[in-house]
């Protein structure tokens, strides 16, 4: 245990700041690549493979926790897309590069050669594998306080009303009119609950094709609720089901064929209560 450790950055320490300097077990192997591990002879082989298999569950947990928590007056679709947002390959892969964490891998002779330890897919396993040595290890409690960690970056944004950390209206506005397309119109679909306590369903759609709905205590909060989950719709990696493809393939068209992937103007973003899966197509 005590080689690995010397071989994690202070740094890393420092800026995780949950006492990683002793009684982790499960850490060697949560830092071990299976490169690593084949290329040993003898005795027994173990990698983070397993610990990433738990870790993506117990992480999905802890942000599902911390969304219902943050966003109260979010519906599953929507809450759905926030989480696929802040919790895919790419997302924790940023995050491990931000604390270094490819630097404390165990990689094999020709997984370093080929410059692994800082792929997208391998940083995102030992950031799961990390969350799983934290359960096993310590409990649940710190693995939710690493998780927090890990999403804290990206949630800002989401909190503050879009992606960019911006008005979500006009953030998806500049989006659009980006592309070429038409501004969005935003248009009332109902009403829920008695006078006292009434709730205002919002779509937004662009030329005519549905990219976002969104729910509020009024209109205006409706509309940035449905410019919101447009945002975050299309900042999910995680092409739409097949059931989805033609409303994917029409707002596709609308917006002139924009670029799939994180960030990418409206790639998909459809309904919020379509499925979305967590992690992402780089998987």
């Amino acid at each position: 245990m005590g080689k690995v450790l010397g071989m994690l950055p202070s740094e890393l320490l420092r800026r995780l700041d949950l006492g990683l300097e002793g009684d982790l077990p499960h850490l060697e192997e949560a830092l071990t690549h299976p490169s690593f591990s084949n290329e040993q002879r003898g005795g027994r082989r173990v990698d983070n493979q397993r610990l990433e298999f738990l870790g993506d569950a117990v992480l999905g947990l802890c942000v599902t926790e911390l969304l219902m928590e943050r966003f109260p007056g979010a519906r599953e679709g929507e809450l759905s897309m926030m989480r696929s947002a802040l919790v895919n390959t790419d997302a924790l892969a940023s995050w491990a590069r931000g604390v270094e964490l490819g630097a404390a891998l165990r990689v094999g002779r020709g997984a370093e050669v080929a410059g692994e330890r800082d792929q997208t897919n391998v940083l995102a396993d030992a950031t799961e594998a990390l969350v799983a040595a934290l359960y096993l290890d310590r409990g649940f409690e710190s693995a939710r306080a690493l998780s927090r960690k890990i999403v804290a970056s990206p949630l800002s944004q989401l909190a503050s009303g879009s992606m960019l950390g911006r008005d979500a209206k006009s953030e998806l506005q500049e989006r659009v009119q980006a592309r070429g397309a038409a501004s969005p119109r935003y248009r009332l679909m109902g009403t829920e609950g008695p006078d006292h306590d009434r709730a205002f369903l919002v779509a937004v759609e662009v030329e005519g094709k549905v990219i976002g709905t969104g729910r509020g205590r009024s209109k205006k909060l409706a509309e940035q609720a449905a410019a919101r989950a447009a945002l975050v719709a299309c900042a999910s990696p995680e092409p739409r089901a097949a059931a989805d493809a033609t409303d994917e393939r029409a707002t596709a068209d609308a917006l002139e064929g924009a670029p799939e992937g994180p960030g990418a103007p409206l790639a998909g973003g459809a309904s919020p209560e379509s499925p979305v899966n967590d992690r992402g197509p780089s998987r």
